[in-house]
């Protein structure tokens, strides 16, 4: 079975972050261990093979994606650890490097067949959740308290998505509803900050995902309405289109998901430039609201933060009408023009059309 581990890898605490010409070598480095290796032993003597790489250098260190085949996630996980521990270690230049993260990210569909994979008096828990836990935790002879364990879990959260809500430079704390004037409605400015620190979080993970969406349909040259793999986000865009949704036009949403974030936080973004960046934000905020209902953080006030955010970005009222059968009164945009700004200067990132000097509808 095929699992796309992610691997958050960081250079030694202290030291200073990388410039650009340290990232392109560390790129190189990294790219040249991987293409090395065709496949890694994994536990038990069983082999892992090695499907394909994505290397990500930022300042701090490095994002890996690696796809492997492997009978059961735990072999997946074990084996690309084991790895990047060694692609590291044997590389003078990355040897202090730490990894930070190791993990395959748990689609409901692969966390079932990995399941199945497993059998016998110690197998895993049926639930994938619970098996995902134990496999991450490891093995311990305490009992604790699943309850004051979750609450621990949710605080600490809490606290790094606060911590998060500074990064977030374009959008102030007026557009989630943060008002001076306390007779009028006023969302409370902790449960801002928790909304924008839950955006902030919910873009490297939508990020993340849609990467794995891209690779999956590139593997099986289809459509989302075509591929049988398991897919995060892109079947969840009109469903009238899905033999449109093909690996190019992943890429391309991807690029538009990247540059409309990137304008959030880097204080640059004024309005929204088309109809793919209003579909992106709809699964932006989709994104944050699951992830502060896993951590139970969604109460009224967040939820009014995220609706009041929501109202202040999209301009046009109508802007679900893409999810709507076509009625004579509102007719979705055409698909051609998804990519096509809304008007003269509003921003498209170049690689996400094919025609960067089309004039806008």
């Amino acid at each position: 079975m095929t699992y796309v581990v992610t691997v958050d890898t960081c250079i030694p605490e202290g030291t200073p972050e990388m410039d650009p010409l340290q990232r392109a070598g560390a790129v190189a480095l990294i790219e040249d261990g991987f293409d090395s290796v065709k496949a890694v032993e994994g536990p038990d003597g069983l082999e892992v093979d090695i499907l394909d790489t994505i290397v990500a250098v930022h300042p701090g260190g490095a994002l890996l994606k690696v796809v492997v085949d492997a009978p059961a996630l735990e072999f997946a996980e074990d084996s690309v650890r084991v790895l990047v521990d060694e692609l590291l270690e044997r590389t003078e230049l990355l040897a202090d490097w730490e990894i930070d993260r190791c993990e395959v990210e748990l689609h409901q569909d692969l966390a079932m067949a990995s399941l199945e994979a497993a059998d016998g008096p110690d197998a895993p828990p049926d639930d994938p959740v619970a098996r995902k836990a134990r496999h991450t935790e490891g093995p311990t002879d305490d009992v604790t308290d699943a309850g004051d364990d979750a609450e621990r879990r949710s605080a600490a959260v809490r606290s790094r998505m606060l911590e998060l809500a500074d990064e977030l430079r374009s959008l102030a704390p007026a557009v989630f509803g943060v008002f001076e004037d306390e007779d009028g409605f006023a969302v409370p400015a902790e449960s801002a900050r928790l909304a924008a620190g839950a955006l902030v979080h919910a873009t490297d993970v939508l990020v993340d995902e849609l990467f794995e969406d891209v690779h999956v349909l590139t593997q099986e040259d289809a459509t989302v309405a075509e591929c049988e793999g398991p897919l995060w986000h892109l079947e969840r865009l009109p469903d009238r289109y899905a033999l449109e949704y093909d690996a190019h036009f992943a890429r391309r949403f991807l690029v538009t998901v990247i540059a409309l974030t990137t304008r959030f936080t880097d204080g640059s973004f004024q309005r929204l430039g088309c109809v793919a960046e209003e579909l992106a934000l709809r699964l932006l905020l989709g994104q944050t609201t699951m992830i502060l209902e896993l951590h139970d953080l969604l109460d009224d006030d967040v939820s009014a933060a995220l609706d009041t955010l929501a109202d202040h970005l999209y301009e046009d009222p109508d802007h679900d009408r893409h999810y709507d059968d076509m009625t004579l009164d509102v007719a979705p945009v055409a698909f051609d023009d998804w990519f096509t700004p809304f008007t003269r200067g509003r921003y498209i990132h170049p690689s996400a059309t094919d025609e960067p000097d089309a004039a806008p509808r």
